[in-house]
């Protein structure tokens, strides 16, 4: 039986952009209606997941909601979320739906087992990922080895993400940002990093580095493709 996907995006709409494509080149697929059926609501206007989490801010729940009932009327028969940090309030979301979420975190440690075993990963995020523990817990439970940047880091990684990615910033305006992170991790034995932002891969691939990565937006594709019966390219 073939499923379709619903996409809670605008967490940002470029990494819901992102996620939307690697679905689509991902499905093994040879001609259009080989592909899956997705239906999409990037309301960018949901409110800073980490400024939520960290400081306060407005919280994000009430439209990450509107959102989940618009795909619910669509028909999806699962839910994704392109934004790590949003996975914070992903057992509050499930609740309130019968719809499966599949899980970003639960996908990365999975390829995390079976691409890197035994190698020492590296967690770029959001203040607001880390300060959580989401892919701390996540990694714990399938016995992967990890780094968590330092405060100085994590505010290098900010940068790249809010004043980089978010901000439509040239790529060599964030590169020292990006390459120092990854160096000084690399430096304390990480063997591999999680691009545990939905803009790190985009920054990533935007700035051509070549570094031993898992990208969680893939591995969330790949998931939701093969939830849907669909076969996946890997």
């Amino acid at each position: 039986m073939k499923r379709s996907i619903g996409i809670l995006g605008g967490m940002g709409p470029l990494a819901t952009a992102d996620l939307f494509r690697k679905i689509v080149l991902l499905t093994d697929a040879s001609r259009d209606s080989d592909h899956i059926r997705i239906y999409i609501d990037d309301n960018a206007s949901i409110p800073d997941r980490t400024a939520a989490i960290l400081a306060g801010g407005p919280d994000p729940l009430p439209a990450m909601t509107d959102s989940l009932r618009k795909l619910e009327a669509c028909g999806a028969d699962c839910i994704i979320m392109p934004c790590n940090t949003a996975h914070y309030f992903l057992p509050q979301l499930q609740a309130l739906t019968k719809l499966p979420f599949l899980s970003m975190l639960e996908a990365t440690a999975r390829a995390c087992q079976a691409r890197f075993p035994g190698e020492t990963a590296a967690i770029l995020a959001t203040k607001g990922t880390l300060a959580a523990d989401l892919y701390q817990q996540t990694l714990l439970g399938a016995e992967v080895p990890f780094l968590v940047p330092g405060p100085e880091e994590q505010d290098a990684l900010m940068r790249v993400i809010y004043e980089g990615v978010k901000a439509g910033a040239p790529p060599e305006m964030y590169r020292s940002d990006m390459t120092a992170v990854m160096e000084r991790l690399t430096a304390q034995g990480a063997g591999y990093f999680i691009l545990g932002c939905t803009e790190l891969p985009v920054a990533y691939q935007a700035l051509g580095l070549t570094a031993p990565a898992v990208d969680p937006t893939a591995e969330l594709a790949k998931a939701a493709i093969r939830f849907c019966g669909y076969a996946a390219k890997e």
